[in-house]
């Protein structure tokens, strides 16, 4: 699907920008900093899980206080929809840079509250109070940060949508390699004392100190000349809707298995310390590889989807998915060492990256121009709040429930049987390759 013509479904794909073949760097490096940092502030969240539990839901039973956190974290999925309605319709109406722009600033007050909220300890119910309210500023912002950020990269280089909108995921790659850092390096270094006093403290203020460079580049980069080239709508959530609501599920159905996928990653440092009992550094250090593959290897995935296809790709890495992960995880139950750990992290990284790096350009191309990133982010939010947000709490709650420390690959099978279906029926309805 890479005729910049060709008709989708009676949905006529927007024509070319007036330079499609100008490398839009710009738009790379702006959509990218500022989503690795809004990706950032919510995934170093998952990974001080631990820590984060013990200083601000103190209930004497770690499991439970492990629950609550991971709830907290869940909590902010719930706004995501509203952020999508909210944002994603703002960016189909006043452009893409307003809406990034608009993202980054809610991200950085969440991250702001954060870093100052005292704990428990020191100001009682008041203090988890906080933090759901943080953790709720940012699940707004990230409603409309994927959307925004995919439509803006999609369209820059309308013939080559796989390569550059495979940046979103590279992306957050660098959010799990930073991310992960952080934890490999203060659980190694620091005391758990010192860990609980300040040191979870210090992603959070490194997100915060990048804010304002983030905000900067996305006032000053050009909208994007495939929105720049139509006539906006001014009821793009209606439109939305009414017209392509087969699409709108059909996307919700794709982005399944890679949210799943992406959040069990997010989990593997709280698995790795509470299942397997290894050591934070060595779960930390083993995540980073994800982290890295994904930098790495989405651009190159995004390159081959606009040359052999999209959904094809997608099906085989979603099939070997389907087939290897629980074999994977028995072999990391039945030999839980640092070795097995990386292993499965490389295994799994290349196989998520493999589905999830043309998942942007994909839903990018199953929306017109007008409604693009409404529809981008209303899908993509609706699965990641359903299938995503909660993934760590349904992880936990599932192995303290079933005593089965394989629970996790359970729910990534059934993740990637509803994604593997809904991408059968997306070449089959609407003619994807």
């Amino acid at each position: 699907m890479t005729h910049a013509h060709s008709l989708q479904g009676g949905i006529a794909r927007p024509s070319a920008s007036p330079h499609p073949d100008a490398p839009p760097w710009r738009a790379v490096i702006s959509a990218s900093i500022g989503n690795a940092l809004e990706w950032f502030d919510l995934v170093v969240y998952g990974f001080f899980a631990a820590t984060i539990s013990k200083l601000f839901f103190p209930t004497g039973d770690d499991t439970v206080s492990l629950l609550l956190t991971l709830g907290t974290f869940g909590v902010s999925f719930f706004m995501r929809p509203l952020g999508a309605i909210v944002i994603g319709a703002y960016a189909d109406r006043a452009g893409r840079k307003a809406a990034l722009t608009l993202s980054i600033m809610l991200m950085f007050t969440g991250t702001l509250l954060i870093c100052i909220v005292p704990t428990y300890s020191t100001i009682g119910l008041l203090a988890p109070a906080v933090l759901v309210v943080a953790r709720m500023i940012q699940g707004l912002s990230a409603g409309g940060e994927f959307g925004s950020a995919t439509a803006f990269l999609a369209e820059h280089a309308p013939r080559r949508r796989g390569f550059f909108s495979s940046w979103q995921v590279a992306s957050q790659g660098l959010t799990t390699l930073l991310a992960a850092g952080f934890g490999a390096v203060l659980t190694s270094t620091l005391t758990a004392e010192q860990l609980a006093s300040w040191g979870w403290r210090i992603p959070f203020i490194f997100g915060l100190l990048i804010g304002p460079v983030a905000y900067y580049i996305r006032r000053n980069v050009d909208e994007s000349p495939e929105f720049s080239s139509i006539e906006a709508t001014t009821t793009p959530l209606r439109d939305t809707f009414s017209h392509q609501k087969e699409r709108l599920l059909l996307a919700v159905g794709i982005v399944v298995l890679g949210t799943v996928a992406t959040y069990l990653v997010l989990f593997m440092p709280t698995y790795g310390v509470k299942q397997l009992g290894l050591p934070a550094s060595v779960a930390f250090t083993a995540t980073m590889m994800v982290g890295v593959i994904q930098m790495f290897f989405s651009p190159v995935v995004g390159h081959l989807s606009d040359k052999v296809g999209r959904v094809r790709i997608m099906l085989i890495a979603g099939v070997l998915l389907l087939l290897a992960i629980y074999p994977m995880f028995a072999l990391l139950v039945s030999r839980p060492s640092f070795g097995t750990l990386l292993l499965v992290e490389i295994v799994l990284g290349c196989l998520m990256t493999a589905y999830f790096a043309p998942v942007p350009a994909l839903l990018s191309e199953l929306f017109p121009t007008q409604t693009r990133t409404t529809g981008l982010s209303l899908s993509y939010n609706t699965a990641v709040t359903i299938f995503g947000g909660f993934a760590p709490f349904i992880l936990t709650w599932l192995i303290s429930v079933t005593n089965d420390k394989l629970s996790p690959s359970y729910y990534l099978i059934f993740a990637a049987i509803i994604s593997i279906v809904a991408l059968v029926f997306t070449r089959i309805r609407l003619g994807f390759k």
